[in-house]
């Protein structure tokens, strides 16, 4: 993996965001969302932090479970943690295509295979969009419009565990890549893919990472719902089914369009959401995506970097030839 071409990739997603955010303040108005901010009540940072990292952490234990169900043994809690972790660091890049990291990260602390662990990704996505489709479920039928693309990710998540689960369908599909010759060499390390991804589709699994991520994921809806009381909202249960209706319509829409971090996305869906169903000021909501971004998107991305940092440097040293003691010079006879 370059890891100097993914620091490239990183770059540009951190001016990209730079950008959007100044693209929103100034579409909203400049002065508006400075007063906005100031009238924030900033003591509720701390707690929407905490919310926020809650679900880094039920996430993280997701991430264990896949690791013990695809058979790592003996990968200490540190650089398990450490390797996870790195990921998050790597979601602004397009696609999300650096949490792959994870993987190559894995392989060289572990010796994992990267096709045996790679599915992992697949089945965290998996099974994030099953959590996000269950808290918004409600809302989608008290606020409406939205039932169509609900129904077609759900459809579309059934689909990818049956295929998945079917080994026979799944082979047919897999050994096409036999009859082309630059993807022919693959099909060994596309089966031991297979074989993983066969496990992570079991029932069982899927059901109760399902039900962990939805735990997980409705920390980050009260952290949305803080923020609307730190700007003046007062506290109902309306507005915390309005926070788990747009957050999560924000998070998908953002997955399936596949911009670096969901950038431009997700800002635009929560700000025009925020506005139309909660009904507060442009400049509001303009302030509430800034603060629900750090703690849901940024603040895991500054952790995310330290820790790559921390095993980068760790593994380098690992790398470095042992220097020889020196010898001892003989005594003449």
């Amino acid at each position: 993996m370059n890891v100097q071409n993914l620091r490239g990739k990183l770059l540009l997603s951190v001016l990209l965001g730079v950008v959007v955010y100044a693209g929103v303040t100034f579409f909203v108005d400049y002065d508006e969302v400075a007063s906005s901010l100031a009238d924030f009540n900033w003591a509720l940072l701390p707690l929407i932090l905490v919310l926020t990292t809650m679900n880094y952490l039920f996430r993280f234990v997701k991430w264990e479970y896949y690791l013990r169900i695809i058979g790592v043994r003996g990968l200490r809690r540190r650089d398990s943690f450490l390797i996870f972790f790195s990921g998050l660091g790597m979601v602004i890049t397009p696609g999300k295509v650096g949490e792959w990291i994870k993987s190559y990260l894995l392989r060289e602390v572990h010796g994992t295979p990267i096709a045996r662990s790679a599915p992992i990704l697949i089945a965290e996505r998996l099974t994030d969009s099953i959590a996000l489709l269950i808290i918004v479920a409600a809302g989608v039928f008290v606020f409406g419009d939205f039932w169509l693309a609900f129904v077609v990710v759900a459809v579309g998540v059934v689909l990818f565990v049956a295929v998945s689960r079917h080994r026979p369908t799944a082979m047919r599909i897999l050994h096409l890549g036999d009859r082309i010759p630059v993807v022919k060499r693959f099909v060994p390390q596309l089966e031991e893919f297979y074989e993983s991804t066969y496990v992570l589709m079991s029932p069982r699994a899927v059901i109760l990472m399902g039900a962990l991520s939805t735990f997980s994921w409705f920390f980050e809806v009260l952290g949305f719902y803080f923020t609307f009381v730190g700007l003046g909202q007062p506290h109902s249960a309306e507005l915390l089914l309005q926070a788990a209706f747009i957050l999560p319509i924000a998070t998908l829409a953002s997955a399936v369009l596949m911009t670096p971090g969901g950038l431009g996305v997700a800002e635009g869906a929560l700000v025009t959401l925020s506005v139309a169903l909660v009904g507060i000021m442009r400049s509001e909501a303009a302030v509430a995506t800034f603060i629900i971004r750090f703690g849901t998107l940024w603040f895991g991305v500054i952790v995310g970097l330290i820790a790559f940092a921390i095993l980068s440097r760790r593994l380098s040293l690992d790398e470095e030839p042992e220097t020889p003691a020196p010898v001892a010079a003989e005594s003449p006879p």
